[in-house]
């Protein structure tokens, strides 16, 4: 019975936790933001990892946006998306299972059957990180590739996140 009242206290403690969401920012201490690494000149891998509030959509958006700042910031006008990854993590929450077994005691020897299964996790987050491996250009884009215009994606990214409050 009292392992019953501590798995519920836990599935409690775990449902009142509660994440803020990632704002667009450069990655924290905890993990959380976006990062870029320099591959060639003009060329970028973006990541934004997200905390478990912040929703796969604006994890993408903010690996986008930050890739279109730093076309802009670097003299360009267009990015093209040449390698994309959204992974999630589970953390959190509290592992439930069930079992049942029988056994024989005593003097006689005895055979044992048990049977058990995990149900899974309660209260569990994902945590999402977007991987984006970019390309910038000057001048008119190509149009046979998934070009995004840096200008419009900051506007517009900017302009979503202003409308939610800023995360």
């Amino acid at each position: 019975m009292r392992l019953l009242g501590a798995a519920g206290a836990a599935v409690l403690l775990a449902a009142c936790a509660t994440a803020v969401g990632t704002a667009y920012q450069p990655v924290d201490t905890k993990g959380y933001g976006y990062s870029e690494t320099r591959i060639e000149r003009d060329r970028y891998r973006v990541v934004f990892a997200g905390d478990g509030a912040t929703p796969p959509e604006a994890v993408e958006d903010f690996a986008l946006l930050r890739a279109a700042e730093l076309a802009l910031q670097n003299g360009y006008d267009w990015f093209r998306v040449v390698g994309r990854s959204l992974d999630y993590a589970e953390k959190g929450g509290v592992g439930v299972g069930a079992g049942f077994g029988t056994g024989s005691y005593g003097r006689r020897s005895g055979v044992s059957v048990g049977v058990g299964g995990d149900l899974g996790t309660i209260g569990a987050r994902k945590f999402y990180t977007a991987r984006l491996e970019v390309i910038f250009g000057e001048g008119e884009p190509p149009e046979d590739e998934e070009v995004y215009d840096a200008l419009e994606v900051t506007q517009t990214v900017r302009a979503r996140i202003g409308a939610a409050g800023g995360a």
